[in-house]
């Protein structure tokens, strides 16, 4: 008699657990990529991509904003449709988006966010912000900047690549795993953007024709984009902003006097430390050591590395080449005051937060004494040793 009763008590509260806010798979629209630019007279232009599934499909993983994984559904010639359109915030732009389709907008397989040259330049933190607070949203989102508008790249048709969220994600997921780029999620703009001893820094993706490069890497001050660093230097800023473990990188570097000789690094592996002092004149000093090991897979030039001595030529030139290369970025950075490897947070931790707080850390690093040093190793040389 108990259990039926507490059982008709119940039946109402099971009623009204059926009565919430139901999602049917089949008419959602999953944005997998989107872009924001700002136009001239201040409004944002945001556009969506939102993949059409056709014929038999593959399974893609994607995540959830709990970093959990699950399947959608995608098709190998996959389609897509575009929504895009103008207003004064991106919640805005969202809410006349979806009215522009019979599908229900979500944003639980967003992958990838392309901020146009211009919305980085004035700062990004407003849309990373509203990115941050939706918990619908990955924190593993990627986050990369477009040299131009970014719109136009998503909705341009490359024949090649079905599929531009796709292939976009991929291509920078490639790149993420050879150490070309640093890896920039919303999660890792957001920590390196409250961290007063260190600069964000982003991917720079370009419309190359038929395909998509990326061109670069942006450089901040804050939120705002300041300047770039040459694609051909991603490992290298890998290497200054802390480990390395598979990288590649090409080095060009002096040969007996006889012009320039090229070697081909691969299975790059570097480690970095950095030590903090004053010199002479009582500036700050901070002396960044990179002890890396690397295998020589191609090399075109005078010198003999099957021979110890000759070897150990090259592994100096090697080294005065990465410690040229190194100081010239660095000095890129202080020129702009951006701080994207982080120094400050080492003379943070040498000097202690009350001394740390009295400082104006952007002025120091930008008259502060730095100097790189390469301790270099070739391990083997392809199939010889």
């Amino acid at each position: 008699m108990k259990a039926r009763k507490l059982a008709l008590l119940l039946l109402p509260l099971a009623a009204l657990c059926g009565c919430g806010q139901q999602r049917v798979l089949e008419r959602l629209g999953f944005i997998n990529i989107n872009s924001y630019d700002l136009l001239p007279d201040g409004q944002l232009k945001m556009v969506a991509f939102i993949p059409k599934i056709t014929g038999e499909g593959d399974s893609q993983t994607g995540e959830s904003s709990s970093g959990q994984t699950g399947n959608v559904q995608m098709s190998g010639q996959t389609s897509g449709e575009v929504l895009t359109t103008t207003a004064h915030s991106s919640k805005e732009a969202r809410m006349i988006q979806s009215r522009q389709t019979n599908w229900e907008l979500v944003s639980g397989q967003l992958r990838n966010t392309l901020f146009g040259i211009s919305v980085a330049k004035q700062g990004l933190w407003p849309y990373v912000d509203t990115l941050i607070r939706d918990p619908t949203i990955s924190p593993r989102l990627k986050l990369s900047i477009v040299d131009g508008e970014a719109g136009d790249m998503l909705n341009k048709n490359y024949p090649q690549h079905p599929g531009v969220g796709r292939y976009i994600d991929r291509l920078l997921e490639k790149e993420i795993q050879d150490q070309g780029i640093p890896r920039v999620l919303l999660y890792d703009f957001e920590r390196d953007y409250f961290d007063d001893g260190l600069d964000p820094v982003m991917p720079i993706l370009k419309d190359a024709g038929d395909n998509v490069e990326i061109s670069g890497i942006a450089l901040f001050r804050d939120d705002k984009y300041v300047a770039r660093i040459d694609s051909k230097d991603g490992v290298l800023l890998h290497m200054l902003r802390g480990k390395t473990r598979n990288g590649e990188i090409n080095i060009e570097a002096p040969d007996g006097g006889k012009g320039l000789s090229h070697a081909m690094l691969s299975s790059l592996a570097s480690n970095r430390k950095f030590k903090v002092g004053k010199d002479a004149a009582g500036r700050i000093s901070v002396r960044i050591t990179l002890d890396v090991e690397a295998s020589v897979l191609e090399y075109m030039g005078e010198l003999k590395i099957g021979d110890d001595r000759q070897r150990a030529k090259l592994e100096a030139l090697i080294a005065e080449s990465l410690k040229d290369r190194a100081e010239n970025l660095i000095d890129l950075m202080r020129k702009n005051r951006a701080d994207g490897i982080g120094a400050g947070t080492a003379v943070r931790n040498h000097i202690g937060y009350a001394a740390w707080k009295n400082m104006n850390w952007r002025e120091e690093w930008a008259g502060a004494k730095i100097t790189v040093h390469v301790k270099m190793k070739i391990n083997n040389f392809g199939k010889f040793r």
